[in-house]
């Protein structure tokens, strides 16, 4: 019975486990993503700009021969494009389209490092103040007196919603081609 007991009381320090977060910076702000989803990260080059793609797309590499979008994750959020640095990288990460993984790189002004951050220091997106959509946040991970906007991928890469806002631009062919690459 006292096995019982240690064991039931061990259960809730599962629920407190940390998860670990790649943080990154987009201008002065640090945001993370869940390691889990990440692939790869690599140095900013070999670029194809592809014509009458949305701002946000800021075009396609050759990742061992796939071609992978590459989403300014700054001009996503509704802000100007990254300028380009000798720290910009691109973050490969494994989005879910409908079922079907499917990667997309994500350009960003520079990789901070990985984090563990436990689930207790992780409150939940603020309805305000924040300049991105609301839905674009998992939590705000507290790291240091600091904090850190967590990110969910799947919402901020979806596939569905990029082609949609892409139809509205009229770059239908191109971006279904990411969307559905038969």
């Amino acid at each position: 019975m006292g096995s019982l007991a240690k064991s039931a009381a061990q259960e809730p320090d599962v629920q407190q486990e940390e998860a670990q977060y790649l943080t990154f910076l987009l201008g002065k702000e640090l945001f993370a993503f869940d390691i889990l989803g990440i692939r790869e990260i690599i140095e900013y080059g070999n670029l194809t700009s592809v014509p009458m793609m949305p701002e946000f797309i800021r075009g396609v590499i050759n990742l061992r021969g796939a071609v992978v979008p590459v989403v300014d994750l700054s001009a996503r959020f509704g802000r100007a494009a990254s300028a380009v640095s000798r720290r910009s990288c691109i973050v490969i990460i494994e989005a879910d389209n409908e079922g079907e993984k499917q990667d997309i790189g994500v350009l960003v002004d520079s990789v901070s490092e990985v984090l563990e951050i436990p689930a207790a220091e992780i409150e939940p997106a603020p309805s305000f103040g924040v300049k991105i959509r609301a839905d674009f946040i998992d939590g705000m991970g507290k790291v240091k007196d600091k904090f850190v906007i967590i990110l969910d991928a799947a919402k901020v890469l979806s596939v569905n919603e990029m082609a949609m806002l892409s139809e509205a631009g009229d770059s239908t062919d191109i971006i279904a081609t990411f969307k559905n690459p038969d």
